[in-house]
């Protein structure tokens, strides 16, 4: 929490100051106040970049939280497919049940205490979890119906170990889909450009304040932008809830 709250700060505060030293070093450049038609001039710009650089931001934001819902919806649905195999393994034979129950406690531990900083770091999923998959998948296979509620079962459990390998291939795209650095030269170019056309207006106390507000104010959309861009690294990381959760039902029954 400290972290991102440091991080956030420094978003904030660095857009702010860069606005203010933009404008101010635009006022000194230009040597004084403008001529009226030029004052307009910079006010149709001001407007025109604003509304542009304004979309651009929403809508990157957007995609992100979009992106970051979804990767929240996809854990809770491959913990409930987990879920799902681990039961029902009991539900078809409980003397052949820890075959199929054992890779799949395997898989969440490694999920919980390895992968997830694994995708925050390497943006790729951990190799040895895809193993443990594999076992829980292979056991499946090798289960034989003795009667038709075994055979729904193992077509159960068979569908939902599939659902997970689908699930694994999401989470690893979110990973992978990081903002282009074209977007943060956009983001901090039209910062630049609409605090440069603020030099049209006097050097006042209020003036300064309302421009260094509109930094700050950009700079913590940018700040939520970022912390969104990476969901398995803080600071907004969505955490293993879900799968943490699945381990304490599977503890307790």
């Amino acid at each position: 929490m400290i972290t991102a709250m440091l991080e956030g700060t420094g978003f904030i505060v660095g857009t702010a100051l860069l606005t203010v030293l933009c404008y101010l070093a635009a006022r000194w450049l230009a040597g004084g106040d403008p001529e009226p038609p030029t004052k307009d001039l910079a006010g149709s710009v001001i407007f025109r970049v604003s509304a542009l650089h304004g979309l651009i931001v929403a809508l990157v934001f957007a995609q992100e939280m979009g992106e970051y819902q979804l990767l929240k919806i996809d854990s809770t649905i491959e913990a409930n497919a987990l879920a799902d195999v681990y039961f029902d393994a009991r539900r078809f034979d409980a003397e052949t049940a820890s075959q199929v129950q054992d890779p799949v406690n395997a898989y969440l531990d490694l999920v919980v205490t390895r992968e997830w900083d694994h995708l925050g770091t390497e943006r790729r999923l951990f190799g040895p979890a895809w193993g443990e998959w594999d076992k829980a998948y292979e056991a499946i296979l090798n289960l034989e119906p003795s009667d038709k509620r075994q055979e729904s079962l193992r077509a159960h459990m068979l569908d939902r170990i599939h659902l997970v390998s689908e699930s694994r291939v999401k989470r690893e795209n979110h990973a992978e889909n990081t903002l282009s650095g074209m977007f943060w030269f956009a983001a901090l170019a039209g910062v630049v450009v609409i605090a440069l056309a603020y030099y049209s207006y006097p050097v006042t106390r209020h003036n300064l304040t309302l421009i260094a507000l509109f930094g700050a104010f950009t700079g913590l959309i940018l700040f939520f932008i970022y912390a969104f861009s990476n969901p398995y690294s803080p600071p907004g990381a969505i955490g293993t809830g879900p799968y943490q959760r699945l381990i304490e039902q599977i503890a307790r029954s």
